[in-house]
């Protein structure tokens, strides 16, 4: 069976080939930065249940440090010219866009599949799983029609990663950070403070509390994943859950909805909205952000009127 060590032994693969081509690579003067960053992620991908809790966090505190004092970066040269891409687009058209859209037809598939036959992955991992398969077979795909040189794709990749940096692990980053403030009972502080301001009986209040925690508490920390164990403790459990009788699958698919309203409007999540308006060069840095705020408030609303009207 098929579990969720195959995608960690997979990514850690990544990563360390990452590390291996970015020491190689000498015209990038942070090139030992940016190994010594990729292999620690590859560390913990391939051997972070070895390394035990303290191991981790060492490992973890010297990302940071490597990151913090500005040893990671792209390196000169390396890009494919404009024309050189143009010409490519014109010559394989929308096969391209067909290597694309493998990867989620792969994972929308592999995700009913494994839970519809048993027995050949870990169907509480489905997606996951059928995920990294929908790579593999784009990846292969791909290689099959174009017939790169056989690094290629390494090489973009990870001139990719060196240019996105610590961003790219900000997710996991924050989605530890919000396991550890409901372990330190935030979750029951911020429920004690935000329940006085809620009208007693009021379900709408309690909902409209909810959104919007999750929403601000996205804002600040940068991901709905850390803003979710802290809402969910605070107002989700206690309150919409036992309190009120509500759909458990609905009150969190939807409120982690409320949160991606704010991830979009929140330079916190560097690698969404900070580190694209870098890609493309926008003359502000806070251009995607700008761009998203009409769609994120009007969407957060709709997200917490189906919250009242469909979870209970």
């Amino acid at each position: 069976m098929i579990t969720l060590g195959f995608v960690y032994v997979l990514s850690g693969l990544a990563f360390a080939l990452f590390a291996l081509l970015g020491l190689l690579d000498r015209t990038n003067p942070k090139r030992f930065g940016n190994a010594a960053f990729w292999g620690l992620l590859a560390v913990s991908m391939l051997a972070g249940d070895r390394l035990g809790d303290f191991g981790n966090g060492l490992l973890v505190l010297a990302l940071v440090a490597i990151a913090g004092t500005g040893q990671i970066g792209k390196g000169p040269g390396g890009d494919i010219p404009a024309e050189e891409q143009a010409d490519r687009a014109a010559r394989h058209g929308n096969f391209l866009l067909l290597v694309a859209l493998i990867i989620p037809a792969v994972a929308l598939a592999g995700t009913f599949l494994f839970k519809w036959v048993p027995g050949i992955a870990d169907p509480k991992q489905a997606t996951l799983i059928s995920l990294a398969l929908g790579v593999l077979i784009a990846l292969a795909v791909g290689m099959a029609r174009l017939r790169p040189p056989l690094l290629l794709p390494a090489q973009q990749g990870r001139r990719l990663l060196d240019s996105v940096g610590w961003a790219a692990v900000l997710p996991q980053m924050l989605a530890s950070l919000g396991a550890v403030f409901a372990l330190a009972g935030v979750g029951e502080v911020v429920g004690g403070l935000i329940g006085g301001a809620i009208p007693e009986g009021s379900l709408f209040g309690a909902v409209l509390a909810f959104g919007l925690g999750m929403a601000l508490f996205t804002i600040v920390m940068g991901n709905a994943f850390a803003a979710f164990p802290v809402m969910i403790a605070a107002i989700g459990m206690p309150l919409l859950i036992q309190q009120y009788g509500g759909n458990p699958a609905v009150v969190a698919a939807i409120g982690m909805l409320a949160g991606f309203c704010g991830t979009l409007m929140t330079p916190m999540a560097a690698n969404f909205n900070l580190v694209p308006a870098a890609l493309l060069e926008l003359k502000s840095p806070y251009g995607v952000i700008r761009a998203q705020i009409g769609t994120a408030i009007p969407l957060l609303a709709v997200n917490i009127v189906f919250i009242w009207l469909f979870a209970f």
